[in-house]
């Protein structure tokens, strides 16, 4: 059934899912270095993708000891000149519906981007994450993440070479070397991440792959509640499974820069207002502190 928020990059809420168009065959992939590895096929500017940052990082926390991420860029934009048919109403319409997925998931999304300064195209900043690859994993996600604010809650346009750079700067990345690859070698793994999309059927985003050394594969397609990412990973893991929790209020900042309000319900297992509570007294107490966005408030762990 055709819905008028599919028109905006065919990002739905109900469904939970930004899609492309093709896709086909399913192929093999090697070994991982722990007991199970999730195949994450993402864009920088899915909206849904950034619907589900608050049940990653809680899987993340719990059973982090057993699972890699390997992120894929799908290519959800090529250009508006290539996009879809006659139905697609072009950049004002992601910003509707960006105001729209916001409220949805509960997270931090501005869609004024996309009349002040609109992308052209989600490959700039898909490539700008392969040049950040190339340097270090972990890095590289940060400056995923610091480019998904850039574009959620600071309407900043990150095909813009000016704020890849500043990107990749905040993720201490060798911003020379991240130029440098930007502009050579990156591209050509970007394409290959396109390849393999369509290898292994991908048609929309997010799309995860739970997959274990024996290749059991379970596939969770679209934003999903917590538990089923939970189920998938139990799914494959036999025997006794050890759960980690966090110890303090204040350990989610240990492993993050920044935490909305959502990420911070969802890791503590509070609600909104239980969250807010709890932030506003680590603010109280000089242990975190807030930033307001265009799209809402950051939290931060208080330098010093």
């Amino acid at each position: 059934m055709e819905k008028d928020l599919k028109d905006a990059m065919n990002c739905d809420m109900e469904t939970g899912i930004c899609e492309i168009p093709q896709a086909s065959d399913v192929s093999k992939q090697g070994a991982v270095n722990k007991p199970i590895k999730l195949l994450y096929f993402t864009d920088p500017i899915c909206s849904s993708c950034w619907g589900i940052e608050p049940q990653l990082r809680k899987l993340k926390q719990e059973y982090g000891h057993y699972f890699d991420i390997e992120y894929r860029m799908g290519g959800l934009l090529k250009s508006w000149s290539e996009y879809g048919g006659s139905d697609v109403n072009g950049p004002s319409s992601v910003g509707q519906h960006w105001e729209e997925a916001g409220a949805h998931y509960q997270m931090p999304i501005a869609g004024d981007v996309w009349n002040e300064d609109p992308l052209h195209s989600s490959y700039p900043p898909s490539i700008a994450f392969k040049a950040a690859q190339l340097q270090d994993n972990l890095k590289a996600v940060r400056f995923l993440r610091r480019i998904k604010e850039m574009v959620f809650t600071e309407k900043k346009n990150i095909t813009r070479l000016e704020h890849l750079l500043q990107a990749a700067k905040d993720a201490g990345l060798d911003v020379k070397q991240f130029e440098f690859d930007y502009e050579h070698s990156a591209k050509l793994l970007f394409e290959e991440d396109l390849s393999m999309a369509q290898a292994w059927g991908v048609r929309g985003f997010p799309t995860i792959y739970f997959i274990d050394e024996d290749d059991n594969r379970f596939k969770v397609y679209g934003s999903k509640p917590y538990k089923v990412y939970e189920q998938a990973l139990l799914k494959l893991l036999p025997g006794e499974v050890q759960i980690k929790n966090p110890s303090s209020y204040e350990g989610i900042f240990s492993q993050y820069n920044t935490v909305t309000l959502k990420e911070f319900a969802v890791f503590y297992e509070v609600d909104l207002e239980q969250a807010e509570g709890i932030l506003t007294e680590l603010e109280k107490q000089g242990k975190a502190s807030r930033t307001i966005t265009f799209a809402g408030t950051m939290w931060k762990l208080t330098n010093g």
